[in-house]
């Protein structure tokens, strides 16, 4: 039987092989298609880009926001709404062509370069553009590889560009790196070394992002937080985008509405400059895959600024919202260039006539390890590692998952020797981060560096630090392949 879609971009993919009716993600075949186009479009920018700077050219930052757009729109459960994706596609097709007319010669362009197609044309041309299109599954993979390495450094790209940061080198790579993938003499072992770049940008990504989120909000330092309610109606927040955080904040300042984090935006409570505002509430929730019962019982709007959408269940869908690269068919998206500040009063006053959240945890917990808290923290972790309280630091880090068998991860925190310290960092922190584990000469033992991209911390507390490092990694969903456990 023909396959409707092909996506095994995650970890979930069916019988961890591939999607071909439906994305388990909730994604149908019509949206897998369009996102292939999108990447397929994208590409094409890519290699005019490319040829462009090969010649001299200066890409305009509008260019390369556009790339990294269009890539963090494709990525896992982040957009579901096919006729926002065919828009994207439009806008990218029209800054192409508008491009192509400053080169004077267009040879050795592929064909992804012209291509031009009409609206009535897409779905013909998507069904020969996806994944299954490079019949060689040694080059097919490693393709992936590459594109998912770059969607993933197109997510810190634009949350960095979101606070106005800019790296031409990285953009300049991400748009090189897509139209390699098209080149069809490169060979298993040129593909094999254009990975190990894409790793190495990666890297970069994260140090521009770091950079971006700390000179904007300060250094995450420790910090109490609350996982209760209160009594005011709430407007819930959930992705990683800190600037649309930032921008929510500041407009629901003297409404009555308090404002909560869920997931992966729970480590904005670390950063110094959010600390101000009376109504940011705490963290409501857990990872992302609970959101459908989560959701319903926080009787107020949510706002997703990115992935990881779940298809939301009819009783909340008109009060699930989106931003930036989210998408949901049905559901209100609220749009804002960078440095443009967001309209949120439409969410705001939806949430001034929803009653407060219904209470489903309370206590709290304890995170903001990033490595300038850790590093400052540096004598009191020697002195316990020099007296053998601390004998070992484990790494867990990525993203959570619903399947039965991530129970793993909570049994081996719970195994753990009573001398041994947990780095985390991404939504896997939830396996976890509400076990009693107590704490080692009041270090406490799950030391939370913050959202997925803050694994950056880790990388540079392990660099930093003359302790024994073991690595246990989760899967990430956007991501096909696992990291061994330890």
């Amino acid at each position: 039987m023909e396959n409707k879609m092909f996506c095994y971009q995650c970890q979930e993919t069916a019988g961890c092989k591939g999607c071909t009716i439906s994305g388990v993600c909730g994604k149908k075949p019509e949206v897998a298609r369009m996102q292939d186009l999108l990447v397929y479009v994208t590409k094409g920018l890519s290699c005019v880009t490319t040829r462009l700077r090969e010649k001299g050219k200066k890409v305009d930052p509008s260019v390369n926001h556009l790339v990294t757009i269009n890539l963090f729109t494709t990525i896992t459960n982040a957009n579901f709404d096919r006729e926002a994706i065919i828009r994207d596609i439009e806008k990218t097709l029209s800054v192409k062509e508008e491009l192509l007319g400053q080169l004077d010669s267009r040879d050795n362009l592929p064909d992804a370069a012209f291509w031009n197609g009409n609206k009535d044309e897409f779905d013909a041309k998507a069904a020969t553009v996806g994944v299954l299109s490079t019949k060689d599954e040694d080059i097919r993979s490693l393709r992936e590889l590459i594109t998912y390495g770059l969607k993933g450094l197109a997510a810190y790209s634009k949350h960095a560009n979101a606070l106005l940061q800019d790296n031409e080198e990285v953009d300049a790579f991400i748009q090189k790196a897509l139209a390699k993938t098209l080149d069809d003499s490169l060979t298993v072992d040129d593909l094999v070394a254009l990975t190990l770049e894409t790793g190495k940008y990666g890297v970069d990504g994260m140090a521009l992002l770091d950079k971006a989120n700390t000179e904007a909000y300060g250094n995450p330092e420790v910090t109490t937080v609350d996982i209760g309610v209160r009594n005011n109606p709430g407007i819930l927040i959930s992705g990683h985008d800190l600037r649309d955080l930032e921008m929510l904040l500041e407009q629901t300042q003297g409404t009555g509405v308090d404002v909560y984090t869920h997931s992966e935006m729970l480590p904005a409570h670390y950063y110094p400059a959010f600390k101000k505002y009376p109504n940011f509430a705490g963290n409501y929730g857990n990872a992302w895959w609970k959101q459908k019962e989560e959701f319903e019982k926080f009787n107020g709007p949510i706002l997703m600024t990115t992935n990881c959408v779940v298809p939301p269940a009819e009783s909340y869908k008109d009060r699930l919202w989106t931003t930036g690269a989210a998408g949901f068919p049905g559901c209100r998206h609220i749009d804002g260039e960078y440095g443009q500040t967001k309209d949120f009063s439409a969410i705001i006053e939806q949430a001034k006539k929803c009653p407060a959240p219904t209470e489903i945890e309370t206590g709290s917990i304890v995170g903001g390890f990033a490595h300038e808290q850790v590093f400052a923290l540096a004598d009191k972790v020697v002195d316990a590692v020099k007296s053998g309280a601390i004998r070992k630091f484990v790494v867990m880090a990525g993203c959570d998952g619903r399947q039965k068998s991530r129970s793993y991860y909570t049994e081996f925190a719970e195994r753990l020797p009573k001398d041994v310290v947990i780095l985390t960092a991404g939504c896997a922190k939830y396996k976890y981060n509400k076990l009693n584990l107590g704490d080692i000469n009041g270090i406490p033992r799950v030391l939370d560096a913050g959202q997925c991209n803050d694994s950056y911390s880790l990388a540079l507390i392990a660099l930093n630090s003359s302790t024994s490092v073991s690595k246990t990694f989760t899967s990430d969903r956007h991501c096909r392949h696992s990291f061994p456990r330890m």
